[in-house]
């Protein structure tokens, strides 16, 4: 491992006293100079580097040729394509109007960009060296001076100014709230030169990183222009991709920039080898599968297991034109689930929540449905060493104990909570019953009806929201399940536009959903869990406002060793779950896809992406066969 603190100044003066100043006061002077250089020696202890870790390691030195995992000679050429779901409106992906096109963001780089072998690293882009002092209270950011946009014109630290004071002031509004409590200013040093002034002083670097990562956006083109307007003019970045064409809401088309800046930098090496991506979208899943079955698009992440299983076996297939694989997939399980709306009852009952999820049957659903292919999410960080794990240990136990109020007592009594297991044929009765029992607890009583109603006589009411036909097969048993207890459950699917909107609005019961986390977790946590994006269009889609976990989370964040964020990462877990915010789903530790055989990809794929988009390439001389073979 390479340590980040490659470089450590210390800056100093020479102190030369007038000798015509008198005695008594050149010793007072003295003592004052002194005392304020002593200050200042120590303040400014700066660490100087090409790349930061979060806890000091960097796997790459300085003089890296280029990542491990890429093909440095990977060819440059061909298509890659694949499917979108919807439709589009926008080309701004940076505020909460409109539906941005996917890839959008594929247009703008940051500062220093992370890389897909390591969970906690990053590297120079944009700015090719950074320096902070020892308590992280400031970062300057050195940028490259070839650093250009599309349009030719240099990327200044003017530019980086503009970029983050427009994101704290009209971005998404979880960023919004972030910036204002983190970032105290950002000011240009000079051309290339950019500082960023924290709040307050750290100790951890994660607001040095957090820094690190600031999309940097064209303070020209966006002079005249409103940044919080949706827009399908789409904005200039600095990326080797631009805009190359566009059908609004059917198909949009990125190319890749010969004239590109940074196309030798090692990092960049080995990557963004195809001309151009393209991007398909289909009004729903079935369509999109048709679609690659009839040649439309080349890339395939399979998520139906059914579609796996059952529906590959076309004649592109059978022929050897369409590759079928399974691939490694080093990530962290991914957190899906029916996710509650916790801002308004019932789902601000824990009892209720709990019942709820114990009628999602996984077994039946995983033989029946899926093939026997997945397993069931039980943690928000799942197959990791950051999930919790049965009873309470000792050292998770000493984390959460101060917080205990604000949690159930089953926290330290029970093992991590996990999803009740049932049947492949049919609920366990005895679940059923304990469900029963809990709503019962919480005055959700069944009537002569065979309805739940509370005590002024509301009927217990939910609405599972849903946007694709897909899901349909897995939320229907699901609504007849709860219709068991006496639910009046529904399933609504809506289109994505209305999907959008309303969990934007937070305008939903129940929807499913997929929370974001991170082998590192670090100041993002905030936007899934924090209470203070509970109630705007952020990423804490439940909406969870708990003040345990809130400085649980200041806990992670201040974690100063890899074991101690671990440790920190379990208790945080163990706490997550046992307030039954989610009903959980599954997941699997495989990529499933399926391609044209003209991409190709290195043998040794890094843990963290796939990279298709990334550091695949497109095989001409394959391609050539195909195309005469009749394949596209």
């Amino acid at each position: 491992m390479i340590s980040n603190k490659s470089n450590v100044l210390t800056q100093a003066t020479r102190i030369s006293p007038d000798r015509n100043v008198s005695r008594s006061w050149l010793a007072l002077g003295l003592t004052v100079i002194f005392l304020a250089f002593a200050t200042f020696a120590s303040a400014q202890e700066v660490i100087k580097s090409y790349g930061i870790s979060k806890f000091g390691e960097l796997k790459y030195a300085e003089d890296f040729a280029h990542l491990d995992y890429v093909n440095p000679d990977a060819p440059k050429g061909g298509e890659y394509s694949t499917w979108a779901f919807g439709s589009f409106d926008s080309m701004h992906p940076y505020v909460t109007k409109g539906n941005s096109a996917i890839g959008a963001s594929i247009q703008f780089e940051s500062l220093m960009v992370g890389t897909s072998d390591e969970p906690d690293s990053m590297y120079g882009l944009l700015a090719e060296s950074l320096e902070y002092p020892t308590d992280y209270a400031w970062v300057v950011f050195n940028l490259r001076p070839e650093a250009k946009f599309s349009d030719g014109t240099p990327v200044t630290a003017d530019d980086v100014v503009f970029s983050q004071n427009i994101l704290a002031e009209k971005g998404i509004p979880s960023i919004q709230t972030f910036f204002a409590e983190a970032f105290e200013s950002v000011e240009a040093l000079d051309t290339h030169r950019v500082k960023f002034t924290f709040t307050e002083p750290s100790e951890t670097n994660d607001m040095v990183m957090q820094a690190a990562s600031t999309t940097v956006f064209s303070k020209a083109w966006w002079e005249g222009r409103d940044f919080a307007d949706s827009t399908l003019d789409a904005p200039m970045g600095s990326s080797e991709y631009i805009l190359e064409s566009m059908d609004v809401g059917k198909t949009v088309i990125y190319r890749r920039r010969d004239d590109y800046w940074g196309k030798d930098l090692p990092i960049n090496v080995g990557r963004s080898n195809f001309d151009t991506l393209r991007f398909e979208y289909y009004a729903d899943p079935t369509a999109a599968f048709e679609g690659f079955k009839a040649g439309e698009t080349h890339f395939r992440t399979e998520n139906s297991s059914l579609k796996w299983a059952q529906d590959y076996n076309f004649p592109a297939v059978e022929k050897g034109w369409v590759s079928k694989v399974e691939l490694p997939d080093g990530n962290l399980g991914s957190a899906q689930g029916f996710f509650y709306n916790l801002r308004s009852a019932p789902f601000d009952d824990i009892n209720v929540r709990e019942a709820l999820g114990m009628m999602f049957n996984f077994e039946w659903s995983n033989q029946t449905l899926f093939f026997g292919l997945y397993e069931r999410v039980d943690s928000f960080y799942e197959n990791s060493v950051l999930e919790a794990q049965g009873t309470i240990p000792d050292d998770e136990r000493v984390i959460l104990e101060p917080f205990k109020e604000y949690f159930p007592e089953s926290l330290f009594a029970e093992a991590a909570q996990s999803p009740t297991v049932s049947g492949t044929q049919q609920l366990d009765r005895a679940q059923v019953r304990a469900a029963g029992a809990l709503l019962d607890a919480s005055g959700w009583l069944v009537g002569d009806d065979g309805m739940r109603r509370n005590a002024e006589g509301t009927v217990l009411a939910i609405e599972v929201l849903n946007y694709t036909p897909a899901f349909d097969r897995i939320i229907n048993p699901y609504i007849e399940n709860l219709k068991k207890l006496g639910i009046d459950a529904t399933h609504t699917r809506v289109d994505s536009a209305q999907y959008t909107e309303r969990r934007r609005s937070h305008d939903f019961d129940m929807l499913v959903s997929t929370y974001g986390n991170s082998l590192t977790p670090g100041l993002g946590i905030k936007q899934w869990y924090g209470s203070e994006n509970a109630d705007v269009a952020s990423r804490n889609i439940a909406g969870l406002k708990n003040e345990g976990i809130d400085a649980l989370l200041e806990i992670v964040i201040a974690s100063e060793t890899r074991d101690e964020l671990n440790l920190n990462t379990r208790a945080l877990d163990r706490a997550l779950r046992s307030l039954h915010i989610w009903v959980p789903q599954w997941f699997k530790d495989v990529h499933t896809v399926a391609y044209l055989d003209v991409y190709r990809h290195p043998d040794n794929l890094p843990p963290f992406s796939l990279g298709d988009t990334d550091f695949w390439w497109y095989d001409a001389e394959r391609a050539a066969e195909l195309k005469a073979a009749g394949a596209f």
